[in-house]
């Protein structure tokens, strides 16, 4: 993720408020280059706008939550009666060294401002968030907005000169009761907490920091909500005479500080975290410690962030004590360096702030495992040259005497790097050459996005240019790099060549995955000199994360040729070839690759192996090493040849797997495996062969001897086995059966594999043996299997046959003729199916339960179906046969629409309701149409009421009295096919509604069937 360069104002106080991440993540870059870069025409105006009244200074610090304090110069919008007030001068230190004076009544006032902002008291932040807020604001934009006119150095400073301290910056000189007071005052003020995260650094978007135009017209107003000043850690953490912190000793350590002033565009200053409780906090900032082994300063294991800024330290022992500790601000002290080792102890250490000393070398910073952030601006230092950090993301180095990239470490997540006003910026493509020394992680340089043309300018070079780089080699043009890098390691490596050979070339090919790569390593002999041996190279294949990265050997891959996985893509090979001369062994030299870039996608078989005795008989498999190169791994398409002596190989049918069976017609001949391999995206690649040895014979032998048919009085039953062994000669048959009294088995008939039950093999068991013989007449082992007990014939049917209109809801029979005694109850059971075809009761689908009953009503479901029935036939005493089934030839159909009965019921008399009852036969009904009819006479065509179209049920009106009633029913089916109507009338007159009860029971009685 990117990781953003933030910065402090020199004019800041070291107290700062926390992130608000939510308006980082929240605000577009349009909206931020609005809030950022304000230009401005003078510095009086600056100035007017500097004195606004207070409440308004409160708004916009209201509404723009804190988020600008990280600008490159801070202005304090101080309301002009506190601007004008004549109350005696106070001094006050920052880390900057300067003084600035302001009366103690403006401290009074800030209080008051300091309460009327406070908010609801933060909660206690988890340790992830406290060690992020403990970042430094970060600024919006890494360039201007173009609507930002850049502000002059000029009305910079006078800009500065006209704005008073801000008001927190005070609360460092002002006397004891009075930082107490705005200490309880401020500590109300609302903090709004920043966004959660699972990491102090990683979860922070990136937000470049502009030291130019942007930052010098910011305003700062959220620092009168900013927490307060002093910690309770300082107090607590103080001993009698111990630890001074009077205005004198602040005085004179400010000046002592004038000569470190830090340009804010560069230094980069931790947030101190103030919702941290004390048992994980120190903050001592300007207290003058000089030794972390001070009595007082109370460093403890359990703490987390420790502020230690502004002080008198030079050396860091006693740090070992701090095995916790997150978030470690040193800067502005008497480091010199080296003598960092004891930081080896701080395993948990992510944020290191070493800025503003006077460190010549970081040679004896040690590894440390979490490290994220690290600042050394405004050093000494001639090279950024120290040991490995695996997880450093942010190195701010700027303002040091770096002339060198000799010595750079290996930075493997690194993404910010930032090396202004360094002696090194004189040289040409600086931008480049880092991206080649840190590699694709790389996203900021110098608090910028990376250039293109230097990224484009980067691929240019030779792919071990970063080693060299480290070593010391001069940067040059890359089109005279290669040339010149291999001059480099020449040079070094010629006094270690084996005598009377020079190196002519070290090259490897572009790597691709699953594809050869080849190095070529080149020794020549010198014209001038002899040898009596031959030189003798041996290899050993490396893999890295990037060019600096400590390469791990690869098992096994120590020939001239090294085939790429899959896995080692976007990875960088390394080979080191070690020459031998006469038994002797000589330094190595080595080859960089580029990184190994995917396949082109079109597999190669890389090897072939066929497993498993050639005896007929057994199984041999085919075994494909394939190189996929960079397509999806797919299944290949195996297949096997014959090849008989002195002929061509010929495909063997139906053998398309890696596995065969070799049978009788392999002997003697040799198999060809055949293997084309096929990614998943279908590109194919060459075939492959692989020649077997000749196939041999097997003994005879036989096996998976048994006996097929049921064992019932009557049946031809037949013993069966497979052999092996070459051609089958005349093999031999036996059948025995059981003798019921000694158990023993007799031999019945033989030389024939077939036998037919009889009477006398009822309850009785048989034998079948079989003895292999091969065609040259050697006879194998022989099989024997024992059937089951034979049983009586049970009942049979026969032509079984469904008879009967297949219609629907019309009636059909199954007959069928039973052997094997009388007839019983027989079992028929119906079902439909789709096939005309039996193929086996899963596939039918039952429309009745087994019934005795033979006879069976076409139901409407069974339409488009054709009908079976499962006939089980039984004997008198329960004993039942094998069922049998039999399917209709074709299937059901569905009659017309129609209708089998009409009907009209109800009270014929006025006010009385009739209702309309009819049967539909012919598939599924659909949408029918009802029609009432009021007739003069019967047999007239009769008037059609409107008012109960398409209603089955009629309330009798007065128009009806003395007329009859029809009601008439068109069936159609829900395809739409109309069926013919059908009327019912009435068979008698509507009567008035006024009628003896004696005739509404008489009129009940008449039920009309039409």
């Amino acid at each position: 993720m990117e990781y953003p360069v933030p910065e402090v104002q020199p004019s800041e106080d070291p107290v700062i408020k926390p992130l608000n991440l939510d308006r980082q993540f929240a605000e577009s870059p349009t909206e931020s280059d609005s809030k950022v870069a304000k230009p401005r025409k003078s510095s009086e105006e600056a100035e007017t706008k500097v004195s606004a009244p207070a409440n308004s200074t409160r708004k916009r610090s209201d509404a723009r939550n804190g988020s600008e304090s990280s600008s490159g110069f801070s202005r304090s919008t101080v309301s002009s009666s506190l601007r004008s007030s004549n109350s005696a001068a106070v001094p006050r230190r920052n880390s900057t060294g300067g003084v600035s004076e302001k009366s103690s009544a403006s401290s009074s006032r800030l209080q008051n401002n300091a309460s009327s902002i406070a908010g609801k008291k933060p909660t206690t932040p988890s340790a992830t968030e406290s060690v992020r807020r403990s970042l430094p604001e970060l600024r919006r934009s890494s360039l201007p907005s173009p609507a930002t006119k850049p502000t002059s150095r000029a009305n910079l400073s006078e800009t500065r000169k006209s704005i008073p301290v801000s008001l927190v910056g005070r609360s460092l000189s002002t006397s004891t009761a009075s930082d107490t007071s705005l200490q309880k005052t401020v500590r109300k003020s609302s903090v709004k907490p920043s966004l959660s995260a699972s990491s102090s650094l990683k979860k922070i978007t990136s937000s470049s920091v502009d030291s130019t135009a942007s930052s010098t017209s910011r305003k700062t107003v959220s620092k009168v909500s900013s927490p307060a000043t002093r910690s309770p850690t300082v107090s607590s953490g103080l001993r009698a005479g111990s630890l001074s912190t009077s205005l004198n000793r602040s005085s004179n350590l400010s000046g002592r500080n004038k000569a470190a002033t830090p340009d804010s565009r560069f230094i980069v200053l931790p947030q101190v975290e103030t919702k941290a409780g004390d048992d994980v906090r120190l903050d001592l900032r300007g207290h003058r410690v000089r030794s972390l082994n001070a009595s007082g300063l109370n460093l403890s294991p359990n703490l987390e962030f420790v502020y230690l800024r502004d002080n008198l330290l030079s050396t860091v022992e006693g740090v070992e004590i701090l095995t916790r500790v997150k978030v470690l601000d040193l800067s502005f002290n008497d480091f010199k360096g080296p003598g960092f080792e004891p930081l080896a102890n701080c395993k948990a250490l992510q944020q290191l702030y070493l800025a503003g000393n006077q460190i010549t070398s970081l040679a004896s910073l040690p590894e440390l495992p979490n490290l994220e952030f690290l600042s050394v601006a405004q050093n000494k230092l001639k090279s950024l040259s120290m040991a490995s950090q695996p997880r450093l993301q942010v190195l701010a180095a700027s303002k040091n005497r770096i002339s060198t990239l000799k010595g750079f470490p290996y930075l493997p997540v690194l993404e910010h790097l930032r090396v202004e006003e360094n002696p090194i910026l004189k040289m040409s493509h600086l931008e480049a050459a880092s991206i080649l020394l840190v590699g694709s992680t790389l996203k900021k340089f110098n608090d910028r996005d990376l250039s293109r043309d230097e990224l484009a300018l980067a691929k240019r070079y030779p792919a071990h240019t970063a080693l060299c780089i480290r070593d010391g080699w001069e940067f040059s043009r890359p089109d005279h790099a290669a040339d010149s890098t291999f001059r480099f390691l020449f040079e070094q490596w010629k006094d270690h060549f084996p005598p009377g050979y020079l190196l002519k070339e070290a090259s490897i090919d572009k790597p691709f995955e699953e594809d050869a790569c080849r190095c070529h390593i080149v020794f020549v002999q010198e014209s001038t000199l002899t040898t009596d041996s031959d030189i003798i190279l041996k290899y050993q294949w490396f893999l890295g994360e990037k060019t600096l990265s400590n390469f791990t050997a690869i098992p096994d891959a120590n020939g001239e040729v090294y085939w790429p996985k899959h896995e080692d893509i976007n990875k960088i090979l390394k080979v080191e070839c070690t020459p031998v001369l006469g038994g002797t062994e000589y330094p190595p030299i080595f080859s960089i690759s580029s990184p190994v870039a995917r396949g082109n996608g079109i597999p190669k078989v890389i090897n072939l192996e066929v497993h498993g005795e050639l005896v007929e008989g057994n199984i041999i498999k085919g075994q494909a090493k394939v190189a996929w190169c960079g397509g999806t791994p797919g299944k290949g398409v195996p297949s096997w040849l014959r090849r008989k002596w002195n002929s061509s190989p010929v495909v063997i049918a139906g053998a398309e797997d890696e596995e065969y069976q070799l049978t009788i017609d392999d002997i003697d001949s040799s198999l060809v495996f055949m293997y084309t391999p096929v990614t998943e995206e279908g590109a194919k690649g060459e075939p492959q062969y692989k020649y077997t040895d000749f196939v041999k014979a097997a003994p005879p032998s036989v096996n998976n001897v048994r006996i097929i048919g049921d064992a019932v009085e009557g049946n031809v039953i037949r013993g069966i086995g497979n052999y092996f062994g070459g051609r089958e000669g005349p093999s031999k048959f036996e059948w025995l059966r059981e003798n019921k009294e000694t158990g023993d088995f007799l031999i019945v008939t033989s030389g024939t594999s077939e036998y037919t039950l009889t009477k006398e093999d009822v309850g009785r068991r048989l034998a079948f043996i079989y003895i292999p013989i091969n065609f040259e007449g050697q006879e194998g082992e022989s099989v024997s299997i024992v059937s089951g007990t034979v049983r009586q014939a049970p009942p049979k049917v026969t032509n079984v046959k469904i008879i009967g209109d297949l219609r629907e809801n019309s009636k059909i029979t199954v007959t069928g003729t039973v052997m094997g005694g009388t007839e019983g109850s027989s079992r028929v059971q119906w079902f439909k199916t789709n096939s005309s075809v039996f193929n086996g009761e899963n596939e039918l689908e039952a429309t009745s339960t087994s019934k005795v009953a033979k006879a069976f009503r076409i139901p409407l479901g069974a339409v488009g179906y054709y009908i079976a029935a499962k006939y089980t036939p039984m004997t008198p005493d329960g004993e039942s046969g094998e069922p049998v089934y039999v399917i209709s030839e074709r299937a059901v159909e569905t009659l017309p629409p129609s209708l089998n009965f009409l009907s009209i019921t109800g009270d014929y008399s006025e006010g009385g309701i009739l209702t309309a009852s009819y049967g539909y036969i012919g598939g599924h009904e659909g949408k029918s149409i009802y029609n009432w009819y009021l007739h003069e006479v019967e047999n007239d065509t009769g008037t059609l009421i409107h008012e109960v179209r398409g209603l089955l049920q009629y309330r009798v009106t007065k128009d009806a009295i003395g007329k009859f009633i029809s009601f008439q029913c068109i069936p159609m089916r829900d395809d739409g096919i109309v069926g013919e109507p059908r009327t019912c009338l009435g068979q008698e007159r509507i009567r008035p509604g006024n009628y003896l009860v004696s005739q509404h029971f008489y009129s009940s009685f008449l039920r009309p069937t039409c």
